[in-house]
């Protein structure tokens, strides 16, 4: 595996990157790798449930079902600029069948978080600076939804908690939270360094635990778990943080705001006069989507709202989940009906068109 630098331009060449905001596209950049595979050589198998999303950039990728050819990709064609059999668990196997074959691999799970972002995060970052004077809302915004706590937040909340959360700013020796305290924040640096700490009953200076920086995030767990404070937590540096109350965090977290549905239930809503919802780009869309299905991609749903009847029941989905939940959290948010397909496409076997 050879890693190096990605140009933007050869990313927007594909689907649905094309569509991302340039510094969001830039962000990804950062974490896509390139990848050479010599003639044979397997990128997946069928079956597996490898959390990869791969581009082919060069050469020829070929298909099998049950070891036999079903279909063959070549780059630089219409069919390449989709992902390369993308279901999970993968229905293929995809095998290198020219010389060589060069891929971009990115992380599922971040490039679906990233796309969710760039459709709904501007929004967000508008009506904050409306509401308060927010500078670099962006940069911090991006950075918490980089590290690894944000990825474990039911999607459709993440724009709630960018509302909610305030900003603070410390100096250099300020204590931010205390061992033995009530849980009442949780916390993510966006600027600086803190130090943890944690007081033995032979060491009443502390022990020093751990350091954090730029997109740690703490204090969860004594608002998850009703339990006091367990550690110290210091800043090193002076520094800026985004917290959020005990009470949103535990709403946001623990009681999803989300009516969740499987494909069957989502085909008995539909039967009864509901309406499939696809949020996906219109080049997503293009490739393949169920059956009936409109198509208002995440970015133009709220404008779009007036041209959705609120008397129907929506269900949305997406590849995934994560760019539907944020879809159908605006449409409840906006007194809608809307359900969200569990699993999203990858969940659903027939009706592909």
């Amino acid at each position: 595996m050879e890693s190096k630098p990605i140009d933007l331009g050869l990313l927007r060449s594909f689907s649905p990157l094309d569509g991302m905001k340039r510094d969001n596209l830039h962000s990804l950049s950062r974490k896509v790798v390139l990848r050479e595979l010599p003639q044979g050589r397997l990128l997946f198998k069928e079956g597996e449930n490898d959390k990869r999303t791969y581009y082919l950039v060069r050469g020829v990728v070929e298909l099998l079902l049950d070891g036999k050819p079903v279909l063959t990709i070549r780059a630089g064609t219409p069919e390449a600029r989709n992902p390369i059999g993308p279901s999970v668990p993968r229905r293929y196997t995809a095998r290198a069948v020219s010389s060589s074959i060069q891929v971009l691999s990115v992380d599922s799970e971040l490039l679906d978080l990233m796309l969710t972002w760039d459709q709904t995060g501007t929004y967000v970052v508008d009506e904050l600076r409306h509401s308060e004077e927010v500078s670099d809302a962006d940069d911090w915004m991006t950075v918490l939804l980089q590290s690894k706590a944000f990825h474990r937040i039911p999607p459709a909340n993440i724009q709630a908690i960018f509302m909610r959360m305030e900003r603070v700013d410390y100096n250099a020796g300020d204590v931010v939270i205390k061992q033995g305290d009530e849980g009442d924040y949780f916390y993510a640096i966006v600027k600086g360094r803190c130090v943890v700490t944690r007081e033995t009953p032979l060491n009443k200076e502390g022990i020093k635990l751990a350091e954090l920086g730029m997109g740690d995030t703490f204090g969860e767990e004594a608002l998850i778990s009703e339990a006091k404070r367990n550690a110290t937590v210091t800043m090193l540096t002076p520094g800026t943080l985004m917290r959020l109350k005990k009470e949103d965090f535990r709403t946001l977290l623990n009681e999803p705001m989300l009516e969740w549905v499987d494909f069957e239930q989502a085909q008995s809503i539909v039967a009864q006069g509901g309406q499939w919802l696809d949020v996906r780009l219109p080049s997503e869309y293009e490739a393949f989507h169920i059956e009936g299905a409109i198509n208002v991609p995440l970015y133009f749903i709220r404008l779009k709202l007036k041209s959705l009847d609120r008397n129907r029941h929506y269900v949305v989905y997406c590849d995934s989940s994560r760019r539907s939940s944020a879809g159908a959290y605006i449409l409840n948010e906006r007194g809608f009906h809307a359900s969200v397909l569990k699993g999203g496409l990858a969940s659903v076997q027939v009706q592909k068109h």
